[in-house]
């Protein structure tokens, strides 16, 4: 990843440490997840956490947190790096910032995978 991409992730992420999100917003990022390519499921399960993880019924760090909403916002949001109204091109931006943020959380999306599985077999 290019470092202005990886600035941006960083700061973004600290930015919205302490942010809310809304549930509107969360249905805006499932909304929006099929122009992500091969990062879609992995979103999803971004999303999916970050939902789990307000509601209880996961527990993570804040920071892990910051990074998915951070991650979300910039995603819905139509004013960003390469605005994504721009055919194409306008989904780049996302993209990287979806990837990189699923780079991070790694070992956090395998825990909650885990987390899960063992709920449903339950």
């Amino acid at each position: 990843m290019n470092s202005r991409i990886k600035r941006i992730a960083k700061g973004m992420f600290e930015q919205f440490r302490h942010r809310k999100i809304t549930e509107s917003e969360l249905t805006q990022a499932e909304a929006k997840a099929g122009n992500l390519g091969s990062y879609v499921d992995d979103f999803k399960i971004l999303v999916a956490m970050c939902k789990d993880t307000l509601t209880g019924k996961y527990k993570m760090n804040n920071w892990n947190l910051s990074i998915i909403i951070g991650t979300i916002v910039y995603v819905i949001s139509p004013i960003d790096a390469i605005p994504d109204f721009i055919f194409v091109g306008g989904w780049i931006d996302d993209v990287a910032i979806v990837g990189y943020a699923i780079r991070k959380l790694t070992g956090e999306m395998e825990e909650y995978k885990r987390s899960k599985l063992s709920v449903e077999t339950s």
